[in-house]
C-alpha cells in the first residue's frame, strides 16, 4: 500500500512541476512568445491555476498520509526508568551498586578488569 501510494505521490509532484513551469509568470518567462493556442491567455491561467491548486491539495494529502503511515506501528518508549541492555567492553555486566556511590561502583569494575588481563597490557605509572 505504502508503494502505490509513493509512486501516486511521485506522479502529482511530476505534474505539478510541469504545471508551475507552465504558467505564466510576471516577468513573461516560460509564458512569453505563441499566442496560438486552444485556449486564451486568461482561460489558460484559470485552467493551470486551478490544476496546480488541485495537485497541491494532493501532495499535502499524500505527504500527510505518507507520514501517518510511516508512524503506524511506532510504539511509545522512554529511557527513563529501563534497565539498560548494552554490556561494557570487557564482557562482564556491571552490578548495580549496593552500598556506595558511583565511584565505588567504578572503583570495583576497575578492580575487576585487573584481576583478569586478557593479553599484553601497557605498564600504569602510579
Amino acid at each position: 500500500m505504502q508503494t502505490v501510494v509513493i509512486v501516486i505521490h511521485l506522479m502529482i509532484v511530476t505534474v505539478m512541476i510541469g504545471a508551475v513551469l507552465l504558467q505564466k509568470s510576471e516577468g513573461g518567462g516560460l509564458g512569453m512568445g505563441g499566442g496560438a493556442g486552444f485556449m486564451s491567455s486568461r482561460g489558460t491561467a484559470n485552467l493551470l491555476t486551478r490544476t496546480t491548486a488541485i495537485l497541491a491539495v494532493g501532495f499535502f494529502l499524500t505527504s500527510l498520509f505518507l507520514s501517518w503511515y510511516a508512524g503506524y506501528d511506532r510504539k511509545p518508549s522512554s529511557i527513563i526508568g529501563q534497565p539498560s541492555q548494552t554490556q561494557p567492553a570487557g564482557g562482564s555486566p556491571i552490578a548495580p551498586p549496593t552500598s556506595g556511590g558511583i565511584l565505588d561502583s567504578l572503583k570495583k569494575v576497575d578492580e575487576q578488569q585487573n584481576q583478569a588481563p586478557s593479553g599484553p597490557q601497557v605498564p600504569r605509572s602510579q
